[in-house]
């Protein structure tokens, strides 16, 4: 099994596109992307020079309801 890496954010969008959301929408220092079919919205930080850390990467995946091992094959 491999590990949870931190990610630029387009790779997060790219991800999250991928399994349904739409967006980016814009708000504040944090871009949405949103699943219009189970009304979650996913905040996605966009700091310039940062990657998304592990942590909000796993606590994402717990949001979406997706496996670890579905997360790292996209």
């Amino acid at each position: 099994m491999y590990k949870v890496t931190s990610l630029k954010p387009q790779e997060v969008i790219r991800k999250l596109r991928a399994l349904g959301y739409e967006g980016p929408y814009p708000g504040g220092k944090h871009q949405r992307m949103a699943n219009l079919d189970t009304g979650k919205v996913i905040p996605v930080p966009f700091h310039k020079g940062n990657d998304v850390s592990i942590g909000l990467i796993n606590e994402i995946i717990r949001e979406i309801g997706v496996t670890r091992d579905e997360w790292l094959n996209l």
